[in-house]
């Protein structure tokens, strides 16, 4: 008898070390989850919508095939970037300026703080159009955003600072619901996924290349591969800091994919959309008040989230290139350059979103720059990704080289392609 009880009893506890293991394995997932998500989502930002708005309304659902050859390119290089970060414990700017000229690294991260400061008061520009959108004007929300998200940085610790951010990235959420509220044709949807479409014509081609420079944009890089290294990160955190870029990078794209689903949906073959507040505006006569104020909170949580990454992201390479200190969770005595490059930018970014400033024209004029730099730092990722002496073993395979190359030689094509049209357009040659 007794020794069918002892037979028996450990039965029923068979499993339990396979769930402590489950929720070890995920508990270990969220702990490390953090720079690759944050950098890939903050691409989503006000302009970033407002691209994958004007998609969806001008071609519906013809550049949903594009968009997974996007995804494929920005799984590609945000995994680059924080494998250099876990593996060498320096940021994609130290790198540069220890492998290559000097100048060409003064000039990369010129323009990058340049086109970086443009796109903060756009961020900031986003943060007042979503809540004019629910009623309350810009100036009543600018100053106390401006001064939260200071205060985020410099008052927190990188761990506390990468929480908030990843809060902020719920609001994403917000646009799968728009979509469903769209009550899109899932059919058309499926095979726009699968079959590719394109159109020989300028505009068609000019979309494609804005909707891979707003994915794949030079400052991600900078971020991904300087938050692995402000928060500690070790060559054997790199599994899971990996998984966090790849989910990262599929996600925002994912949610990309839903803006475009969204708009199309409800207001496809309208014409192009010149504003995230704007695609909110023409989702509300056709799906609906719920979508507008879905599509306004995302454009809310989405312009925070940028309005504290971008410039981040420019004094990360700037410190990093001058070879200062640049963390977080240092202080502004510690990190002055570092800390001080944020501040203005932040400044500055809000009281130009404050005027009567032409944000598309600005825009413009931040593509440019980011058609300037996005190529250079391609190509400096891709070399450096490469080498043996930065990597070691982790160095790119042969199988891995051939595919970054199309990559990023794909990428910095298109970034170049837009950079001449734009250049171009002002003489009025395109």
């Amino acid at each position: 008898m007794t020794r069918d009880l002892d037979t028996a009893t450990p039965a029923p506890q068979a499993p339990a070390p396979a769930r402590r293991t489950g929720w070890r394995r995920l508990t270990m997932i969220a702990a490390v989850a953090g720079p690759g998500l944050v950098a890939a989502n903050a691409g989503n930002d006000a302009a970033g919508i407002a691209t994958y708005a004007s998609a969806g309304s001008q071609y519906t659902y013809g550049t949903l095939f594009f968009m997974v050859l996007v995804t494929i390119a920005l799984v590609m290089v945000q995994e680059m970037a924080v494998r250099l970060g876990a593996h060498t414990g320096k940021g994609l700017g130290a790198l540069i300026r220890e492998q290559f000229s000097l100048r060409l690294t003064a000039l990369a991260v010129s323009c990058l703080l340049l086109a970086n400061t443009g796109l903060v008061v756009s961020e900031f520009a986003g943060i007042g159009a979503a809540f004019e959108l629910l009623g309350v004007p810009k100036w009543a929300v600018i100053p106390p955003a401006a001064v939260l998200l200071w205060a985020l940085v410099l008052f927190g610790s990188y761990h506390w600072a990468e929480r908030i951010f990843l809060i902020m990235s719920l609001a994403f959420f917000a646009y799968p619901l728009a979509m469903i509220l769209g009550h899109p044709h899932w059919g058309a949807v499926g095979h726009n996924l699968v079959i590719p479409h394109v159109e020989a014509n300028k505009d068609f081609i000019l979309l494609a290349v804005a909707l891979i420079g707003t994915t794949v944009s030079p400052y991600m890089q900078f971020y991904a591969a300087a938050g692995v290294v402000d928060r500690g990160a070790k060559p054997a955190d790199y599994p899971l800091i990996r998984a966090d870029a790849i989910l990262g990078a599929v996600f925002a794209c994912v949610i990309s994919l839903t803006i475009i689903i969204a708009t199309a949906s409800a207001i496809g073959g309208t014409g192009p959309l010149n504003s995230a507040a704007q695609a909110a505006e023409a989702l509300k006569p056709v799906a609906g008040q719920g979508a507008e104020l879905l599509f306004a909170l995302g454009l809310l949580g989405a312009s925070a989230l940028a309005g504290a990454v971008v410039p981040l992201s420019a004094s990360y390479a700037i410190g990093e290139a001058a070879g200062v200190e640049r963390s977080v969770s240092r202080s502004f005595r510690d990190a002055p350059l570092f800390l001080g490059l944020f501040t203005a930018q932040i400044v500055l970014g809000a009281t130009v979103a404050m005027t009567p400033v032409d944000v598309i024209q600005l825009l413009i004029g931040t593509q440019v720059l980011q058609g300037l730099i996005s190529p250079v730092v391609l190509v400096y990722l891709l070399v450096l990704t490469n080498r043996r002496s930065v990597l070691g073993p982790a160095a790119n395979g042969p199988r891995y080289r051939i595919a970054a190359t199309a990559v990023v030689v794909g990428v910095a094509a298109m970034s170049t392609i837009l950079l001449v049209q734009t250049v171009l357009g002002w003489f009025d040659l395109a």
